[in-house]
């Protein structure tokens, strides 16, 4: 017998309701007032709460001093039509499990399986809408791959509310193994690899393998030898395992007659090898490629890990659980690292369609299952990064948004988390890790479901109307913290495990079986994995990558003390199975063998493929207009542009001071101007602290991609060089996102970008230290004429740096400070404005994108260091996108301050003040340092004027600017100054 019951909750006055509302206006519903109530639905069924119990625990879910709440009564109000929203069965329910956990805190009774709470979002709409606006609206509230909704007008509402409901799942499956035939054609082995093995029950696919003929080939081959049919399970755990996502094939894979090494080897790998060969003894790596995440040398005691992770495809279907599943995903990431670091720092970076348009887009034919307009991506997204490190107690200060309408297919959602912990305990290095034969399998954190089944395998390939539903997933980031505590605080300074990792792509099918390439072997018991429901089938549990959980091996004589300590701290975990040295991968299931392949086979047997690439049609320049006479107005427009504008609307969602390390945050000066780097102290009593920075030019790939690798180094460096960071402590990471990966004219454009990466990082001798590569990023889909469509991201790489500032006290921020100071330009400007902000503001193509004299750079770059160091620059700021007047109209901006300006220049006038030529920085200096900050730069610095007044007055040949900065801060907030 189930017990139900539904408490409601309302604002006394809700602080909340006009940001709603006009938030909904802003979308074109003619709305009044949008209310919002927030519902928790009770189902136990061993013990029913008595009415006392229940307005109790009404009261602790609820502030008395602004709410009410009613307990199985629905909430009086005037209103027109009710939306509830609520999470479809099996959808993590974050704000429903805190509810239960307060519950059980208050009662000192724990929930039972199958007992639960549940939230769900009930919305009073004012305002007479039209039927068909009123489900516009709650496609609006309401995502269908994750959400169920129910409305009813005012008159159907009446006194008995909403309808009750348990979004509980029931499943039917057959909780057994099944025999799989590949002894079939090859267009029956190319739709398996499509969309999936076919269910002997039910006769549908069950989602994306991501398996071509030739590997189905190999599979067969294989178990022909050993004379018999794979099992559903060996053959989804193949296809996790071989997946794009996970072996990153077209990396691996030869190319072409000069690289046959393949991509990663000869121009990534090989750049860090020979850079770390040539440092010797000042080598700042300590692990680079092998582990979760990258990790450079802190200080003596202390090491810094870093890595950035992609998000890309469940993104495009649930923006926020796409997001935060990404967030928390890489701060897996980092607890795995090693024998776990703490995460101190989290990153993010979105790449987006313009969200003031929405583009009909259709997965499927008919106008049916469309896009996720992009500011609805934009909101999820930026909700998601937000809650999944605000309520990790993780400050992220650092990130980007770049804005392009090729991404309306596809965004591209970059996560990333730099962590901290000691190098050593004095009895080990605690960044080498490794289970032994013996040890035992444990799984701790959250339980497995049928979220994220087919998401390795489902982000290997495109978009279309068979992406599955249930790819998507949601983080919890409030069992993850738990979870990281234990791990990074406790259990690992008392030496209970010898080897750690996340469950990320592939779940446990990919977590155990790399673990197992420690020892050479595993064995587990899968019908011991914990789940959320009974009746999963086994190739489900072994390949679910429900979130929140971490593979451990943990050796027979700590177990004990590790379960205990793990369950003090309510963590769960679970004892699954044994790692052996047999060399096999064996899994049972209530007795029965369901896999049994050999570790060399699961990991290595994958076929090579040969890629050939040939070069693209190259992209044909337009010619400049005529210069305008006056360039006030162009640069006022240029500032509200979207990729160039505040995006605070970010920052201040997100907490950057948490932890207490803030030093330089996203948002600087009291102009409160985007910074290109921040910085915070990860270790309490050391002046010593890490800088971030970024650098991504997706405008300039489809030009020349091997220049668009050495910018995005380049401003990388540049950013973490303007705080006072050395060079030599400056390591980066690589993230390629690519589009259609099997066209050869894309793959010669890849390879162009990884040579650029090559010379790059070896000219300015900074090392990879970790990366990922996403493949595949287009969308495939109808227009809503039926047309099919083909939106692909433009090839897009994200380099992020990190790097040790020697003394924080002496890092510099970006705005002017005093009236009188000097304005230096360091470095000088050419005409390399192809693929820029202002030739995208002229609606233009092609064009010469910047080049860069890397050996020059290294000197300029370590005498502004030098100099920084030793006090004699009082703000400095590297010159981006939109070149040298947003430059200088952002340090005006920052300080709230004007400069006046004089230029010097054989260059258009336009092309001086917008070309994005790399190199450069924006620095004031104090004028009693002038000489001294001279004789330190040498022929780099040009004094071009002084900080002064309230307006920014640039002047030059053909060329005279004057706006008050109070304009131009206004235009810099335009854009998203209502989000």
């Amino acid at each position: 017998m189930a017990y139900v019951h539904r408490i409601e909750v309302q604002y006394k006055t809700d602080p909340r309701l006009k940001v709603r509302t006009d938030r909904i206006r802003s979308l074109g519903f003619p709305i009044e007032e949008l209310h919002l109530i927030d519902i928790y639905t009770i189902s136990t069924h061993t013990r029913d709460f008595t009415p006392d119990e229940l307005h109790q625990i009404g009261a602790q879910l609820t502030n008395p001093v602004v709410q009410t709440y009613t307990v199985d009564t629905p909430t009086i109000a005037h209103f027109d039509t009710a939306i509830e929203v609520g999470f479809l069965p099996g959808v993590t329910d974050n704000v429903g499990t805190t509810a239960r956990q307060t519950i059980e805190d208050f009662t000192r009774q724990a929930f039972l399986p199958g007992e639960a709470v549940y939230s769900s979002k009930l919305y009073f709409v004012c305002g007479n809408l039209l039927a068909e606006q009123i489900q516009s609206l709650a496609a609006t509230l309401a995502n269908p791959l994750i959400n169920r909704v129910h409305i009813k007008s005012r008159i159907e509402y009446g006194t008995k509310g909403m309808d009750i409901v348990v979004p509980v799942v029931h499943l039917h499956e057959r909780p057994a193994a099944d025999p799989v035939d590949l002894d079939v054609s090859d267009e029956e082995l190319i739709r398996i690899g499509k969309e999936g093995i076919r269910d002997p029950k039910t006769g549908k696919r069950r989602g994306p393998l991501a398996l071509d003929l030739d590997q189905l080939h190999t599979i067969r081959d294989y178990f022909h030898s050993l004379n018999r049919k794979p099992t559903d399970v060996e053959i989804e755990s193949l296809a996790q395992t071989w997946s794009e996502h996970c072996k990153h094939t077209i990396f691996a894979s030869p190319m072409d007659d000069d690289m046959p090494k393949g991509l990663y080897k000869t121009c990534i790998q090989a750049a860090t090898n020979i850079i770390r060969a040539q440092r010797g003894d000042r080598d700042i790596c300590l692990s680079v490629f092998s582990d979760n995440s990258g990790a450079i040398i802190f200080d003596d005691r202390y090491l810094v890990t870093h890595k950035v992770e992609t998000h890309n495809s469940p993104s495009a279907l649930d923006p926020f659980g796409g997001a935060l599943t990404g967030i928390v995903g890489v701060n897996r990431d980092t607890i795995g690292f090693g024998l776990g670091a703490k995460p101190c720092i989290n990153i993010y970076g979105f790449c987006v369609g313009d969200p003031e348009k929405s583009p009909a887009l259709y997965r499927g034919k008919q106008k049916t299952n469309p896009i996720l307009p992009p500011r609805r991506i934009l909101d999820g997204v930026v909700a998601g990064v937000g809650v999944g490190g605000n309520c990790s107690g993780i400050p992220t200060p650092q990130g980007f948004v770049w804005f392009d309408d090729r991404y309306v297919g596809k965004p591209l959602v970059f996560a990333g988390t730099v962590g901290i912990m000691p190098r050593n305990d004095g009895m080990r290095n605690l960044y080498e890790k490794r289970a032994r034969p013996g040890d035992l399998i444990v799984m701790i954190g959250g339980r497995v479901g049928k979220d994220g089944i087919h998401g390795a395998t489902f982000s290997s390939e495109a978009l279309d109307p068979q992406s599955p539903v249930t790819a998507v997933q949601i983080g919890d980031p409030i069992t993850q913290k738990k979870l990281s505590d234990v791990i990074v605080k406790e259990a690992r300074d008392r030496g209970l495990y010898t080897s750690i990792t996340d469950n990320g792509a592939g779940g446990i099918s990919c977590s155990v079986a790399e673990m197992a390439k420690e020892c050479n072997g595993c064995h587990v018991w899968l019908d011991k994995v914990p789940l959320k429901y009974p009746g999963m089938a086994p190739w489900e549990i072994w390949i679910s990558e429900s979130q929140e959980r971490m593979t451990l091996a943990v050796p027979p004589e700590r177990l004990d003390e590790f379960m205990a300590l793990l369950k003090s701290r309510d963590v769960e975990a679970t004892v699954i199975g044994t790692f052996t040295d047999t060399g096999r991968c064996v899994v049972e299931y209530h007795g029965a063998t369901v896999m049994d392949i050999e570790l060399s086979f699961l990991h290595d047997g994958l076929p090579v493929k040969f890629l050939k690439s040939e070069p693209p049609e190259p992209i044909r320049s337009d010619p400049l207009p005529p210069c305008p006479e006056r360039l006030d107005e162009t640069l006022m427009q240029m500032l509200a542009r979207k990729n160039i504008c505040s995006k605070e609307f970010i920052s201040i969602q997100y907490d950057h001071t948490v932890q207490g390390g803030h030093v330089l945050g996203p948002v600087q000066g009291v102009g409160r101007v985007q910074g290109m780097a921040t910085l915070t102290k990860v270790v309490a009593d050391s002046k010593k602290g890490v800088g971030l920075s970024q650098g991504i030019f997706p405008s300039y790939s489809e030009i020349d991609p091997y220049r668009m690798a050495i910018a995005c180094i380049d401003t990388a460096i540049r950013g973490l060089i303007a705080l006072g960071i050395p060079r030599d402590a400056i390591a980066i990471l690589d993230n390629f996102c690519w589009c259609s990966s099997d066209d050869p004219r894309r793959l010669f454009q890849l390879k162009a970008c990884a040579r650029g990466c090559y010379d790059g990082a070896l000219g300015f001798e900074t090392p990879f230290i970790s990366g990922k590569d996403s493949m595949f990023n287009d969308f495939r889909g109808f227009d809503e004429h039926d047309n099919p469509v083909l939106v692909s991201v433009p090839p897009t790489l994200l380099i992020s740096s990190i790097g040790v500032h020697p003394d924080v006290t002496k890092a510099v921020s970006l705005e002017a400070k005093i009236e009188g100071d000097l304005v230096y330009l360091i470095g000088e400007t050419s005409d390399e404005a192809g693929g820029s902000e202002y030739y995208a503001y002229q609606g233009m193509k092609g064009g010469i994108v910047p080049g860069l004299d890397i050996a020059a750079m290294k000197i300029r770059y370590d005498r502004l260091v030098h100099a920084i160091l030793h006090d004699l620059v009082a703000s400095a700021f590297p010159v981006t996108y939109g070149g040298l007047a947003i430059a200088l109209a952002k340090v005006a901006i920052g300080g709230q301050i004007g400069m006046d300006i004089t230029l010097s220049s054989t260059l258009r006038p336009d092309i001086l003040l917008f070309s994005e030529t790399l190199g450069r920085f924006i620095v004031t200096v104090d004028p009693d340092k002038k000489r001294s900050f001279e004789l330190a730069m040498g022929s780099d610095a040009t004094l071009i004027g002084r900080v002064t007044g309230k307006r920014l007055q640039i002047t030059g040949p053909s060329l005279r600017i004057s706006l008050p900065v109070s304009d131009l801060k206004a235009a810099y907030n335009k854009p998203f100054g209502g989000y």
